[in-house]
């Protein structure tokens, strides 16, 4: 389609089982004019309004549409918000390279998540040839890895939920949405080169799209492959060592094994758990700044109670799905407790990447069909949560805080890896719990029943335990006696920021480039790769100038 000269509709409203022919002539009856007046139109959007669940639910389109004459049709609803120009939505390259002769002039991308998938897509793309290193393994080794702990309780501390091909959002719900300010849509560049690697179509329109770990294990292979043919090279098991700094200019970096690579272009995209990492560019002076995060837990219900107090009569609809929520609490102490990264119809999964420690994630298939909703219910931390011992030590002190209460957990688990768990009803009353009711949890290695009274600070307890009952005016059936909580989440963004200028470069080494979660500029799959991109970008402009 030509976006010059197509029109863009947008909430266009129809009820939820509507026949599919109906929604063309709903289109020409919005701009007024004949159905031969459509040369071609194409589904840009699509959700629904679900307030009028008890009566009707409605779906809300965004439409492309190509008119003879489109000029006309505009200055006709020249004062109608709903209709306008189709944007550009395509991707442009900022420039190509033409000769990479000189091999430091290689770029390098440490890590291989969303983010570091893209920068190094985008640069290979442009020509640029990237060398990206991974300290964890290929996807499907590294699934095996993930599987070792949750089914044998044996934890690698390089191959796991956090560290190793397609990042931490491999294992979860796999949401493609975010709430960034996207001007140039490189959102749609990220949801393009996913269905090109295989993910449904159904992604570019439908309003929360998502894709599910399995079908996420395949793309990102397929997005790999392209790299590697455009000139990527791609290292499994290549942990960084040091940065190698001089004269505030990065000159490479040496690996484990003591491997030097040289490169004045360096990008940081490590996810928000390398906290080894942190520690080393910490030591070399890399400018980073403590910042705010959540920690709480993991909270699960029936799907079949969260579809139908969303849906009403309409739950199980297959335009629906599974439905997911999301809720805020201001408590009386001054917390906000809120939930995090909801997973239809998923599971609650053992996300630690440190021996000797408890954390827990969510994750859902695409099919969303398991028996429990789940979610992170988490309360806001501040730096000032966390203080430092020392002024120097500012910026890694929200580490060594998220390692104390995972340690915690690690012993009220039972020191094997199972976590520690409650259910609502007895947290919320203050009593321990001992034997599970009607929800099953499904986090494996498996839970240990108790009180979660001591594993988080007694703020964070106070404020969710006032949060839960209040959450049942939002969501009915939601302050279930038998809901389960399971301890802990910490991991919901990264405790720290390694901040970067206006061309994305470290304040003050010249040439690294902090980006995505673990610097503390995305949160989630979408606005990693996004983040990827535009400093790709960046890079690119400063190598190729």
């Amino acid at each position: 389609m030509s976006h010059t000269h197509a029109i863009r509709i947008t909430e266009l409203r129809l009820p939820l089982d509507h026949d599919a022919d109906e929604l063309l002539p709903a289109v020409a009856a919005r701009l007024g004019i004949s159905l031969d007046d459509v040369i071609e139109f194409t589904l840009f959007k699509r959700s629904y309004d679900a307030r009028g669940k008890s009566t009707q639910i409605l779906l809300s389109y965004t439409v492309d549409v190509v008119v003879p004459h489109p000029e006309a049709v505009l200055q006709k609803h020249l004062n109608d918000k709903n209709i306008g120009a189709t944007p550009d939505t395509s991707y442009h390259f900022v420039g190509h390279a033409n000769d990479l002769s000189n091999a430091k002039k290689r770029p390098v991308v440490i890590g291989f998540g969303p983010c570091g998938i893209f920068a190094a897509l985008i640069l290979a793309q442009m020509g640029l040839k990237p060398i990206v290193l991974e300290r964890g393994q290929a996807v499907r080794q590294r699934t095996q890895d993930t599987w070792g702990l949750w089914r044998k309780n044996v934890l690698n501390p390089e191959s796991n939920v956090q560290f190793g091909e397609g990042g931490a959002g491999t294992f979860s719900d796999g949401k493609l949405y975010s709430q960034i300010k996207d001007p140039k849509f490189y959102g749609r560049k990220v949801l393009n080169e996913f269905v090109k690697a295989g993910a449904p179509e159904e992604i570019l329109y439908v309003a929360k799209p998502h894709i599910g770990t399995f079908r996420l294990v395949s793309m990102v292979e397929k997005m790999r492959a392209e790299m590697i043919a455009l000139g990527a090279e791609i290292r499994f098991g290549a942990r960084v060592e040091d940065v190698l700094i001089e004269a505030g200019q990065v000159q490479g970096v040496q690996l484990a094994d003591g491997e030097i690579i040289e490169s004045k272009h360096v990008v940081l995209a490590l996810g928000h758990s390398a906290r080894d990492t942190f520690e080393m560019l910490h030591a070399r002076r890399v400018f980073m700044e403590p910042k705010p995060f959540s920690i709480g837990f993991r909270i699960e219900h029936p799907q079949s109670l969260i579809d139908k107090a969303r849906f009403g009569k309409y739950a199980g609809h297959p335009i629906l799905g599974a439905a997911d929520y999301k809720l805020v609490h201001h408590a009386s102490n001054g917390r906000a407790v809120y939930s995090f990264c909801m997973c239809p119809g998923g599971t609650v999964v053992a996300a630690t990447s440190e021996p000797n420690r408890v954390v827990t994630n969510g994750m859902s298939q695409y099919s969303r069909n398991e028996r429990n909703a789940n979610s992170g219910i988490v309360v806001s931390i501040n730096p000032s949560d966390y203080p430092a011992d020392s002024p120097d030590n500012a910026a890694l002190a929200g580490i060594e805080f998220q390692r104390f209460w995972e340690s915690r957990a690690f012993e009220l688990g039972g020191g094997d890896y199972s976590a520690p768990a409650q259910l609502v009803g007895d947290f919320v009353e203050g009593r321990s719990s001992s034997v599970l009711g009607s929800v099953v949890p499904s986090y494996k290695p498996g839970v240990k029943l108790g009180s979660l009274d001591a594993s988080l600070p007694d703020y964070a307890i106070e404020a969710i335990r006032e949060a839960l009952p209040k959450f049942e005016k939002q969501i009915k059936g939601y302050y279930l006696n038998d809901a389960v909580l399971t301890g802990v989440e910490t991991r919901t963004s990264s405790p720290l920021r390694i901040t970067r200028d206006a061309q994305m470069q470290s304040l003050n080494v010249k040439g690294l480039y902090p980006a995505g979660e673990g610097a503390g500029y995305a949160g989630g799959i979408l606005s990693a790769g996004v983040d990827g991109i535009k400093v790709a970008e960046a890079l690119a402009a400063s190598l190729l100038s």
